[in-house]
Order: structure tokens, then sequence, then C-alpha cells
């Protein structure tokens, strides 16, 4: 699972909503691409249409803000001509009309964004690495140690599955990795693997 590349149509108005729910997400080793950042980093319509091409999935944020997007319904036609899957992103399911009525999504819970964050990631797991009876992808973040005069790339392996890493957060347990050089311990929360905190090796 490296290199693999997701579009986010969405509409300006959700940018931050956007950029919340994709935040950690943006910590695997694959492209994200939000329509919007593409757009404001100076990249034309044109280029945008690039990354569109190249993707491995489409997810759709649907809500009141991108109702009558003219934008969001071009790119999901354009995926589903390609062959992309769509994958619709919603805050309730009356939005999913169209190319995407029927094609199970995601709900957008506002008061639970870990929840959301949760089966986003499930989704695109499924999606982009699908779970063979026998086996579960290894998906996987890895980042430098941020210990002063460290710097030595530090994994975080995920090899269990989505049911278990919420199991986890359930009951308050958290993920770790250790950095090789400065012992250094990294802790995450399963449901979003968003970082928690960092504890110092001993000296």
């Amino acid at each position: 699972m490296t290199g693999e590349q997701v579009f986010v149509s969405h509409d300006p108005g959700d940018l931050a909503l956007v950029q919340e729910l994709f935040s950690t997400i943006k910590n695997f080793p694959f492209g994200v691409h939000l329509a919007l950042e593409e757009i404001e980093s100076g990249r034309s319509r044109e280029r945008l249409e690039g990354r569109l091409a190249n993707s491995d999935i489409v997810v759709a944020v649907l809500t009141g803000e991108s109702e009558n997007s003219k934008w969001i319904n071009q790119e999901i036609g354009y995926a589903i001509a390609k062959g992309i899957p769509v994958l619709p992103l919603y805050d309730t399911e009356r939005r999913t009309g169209g190319f995407v009525d029927g094609v199970e999504g995601v709900t957008i819970d506002r008061d639970n964004p870990s929840f959301t964050v949760f089966n986003l990631l499930c989704r695109l797991r499924s999606e982009l690495a699908p779970l063979g009876a026998l086996s579960v992808p290894n998906w996987y973040i890895r980042f430098p140690c941020t210990l002063a005069d460290c710097g030595h790339p530090v994994t975080l392996d995920l090899e269990l599955g989505q049911t278990k890493l919420w199991k986890l957060h359930k009951h308050g347990k958290l993920l770790e990795a250790t950095c090789d050089v400065c012992s250094s311990t990294y802790y995450f929360d399963p449901a979003t693997i968003g970082f928690v905190r960092r504890e110092d090796g001993s000296p």
C-alpha cells in the first residue's frame, strides 16, 4: 500500500471540515488531494483534472454546502466515466442521488469526528487494500523522530483490522511506535491514528 491516490471532491464551504477529517489520513503513504487546496496552491482546473484522472478513489463530500456544486457533480461523473470508485461522505443519506445512489458511503458525525475518521479509514482500507480471508493489509505511517538532534525515521505499523482498532479506542488503549535510535515512544489514537503524545527514551 504505497503510491495510491485519493481525490477529495468538496465545496469551498466544507474545506475546514475536510481538512479536519483528512488531517491524520494524510499521514499514510498515499496521496490525498483536496480539490480546493490544489486550486489555492495555484494549480489550474486542467491540472486538477489530471489529479482526478490518476486517482484510485474519489471521495465526494456531500453536504448542504455542496448541494448545488456543479464541480462536485462533474467530478463524480468524470470518475464514474473513467471507472474510478466514488466513496460518498455525507451528512445525510438523502444527498446520495444520481451516480452515487445506492453506493455505500460514510456518514459525517459532526459531534464525533473520531468516529467519522474511523469509518472513513475502514472504507479506504477496504477500497485500497481489500481484506483477504487470512490477512490484514499492513498499513503504516512513517515520520521523523521529533526529539532534538535525532530525526531518525519512526514507523507505526497497523497490522490490526479496523474492528480491533476500534475496540482498543473504546477501551482507552493507544498504539505505540518507538524510535530505534533514541528510544522515544510515540502514542496514537487507534481510531483516527492521530498523534497523542511522545515519551522520551531513557538517557
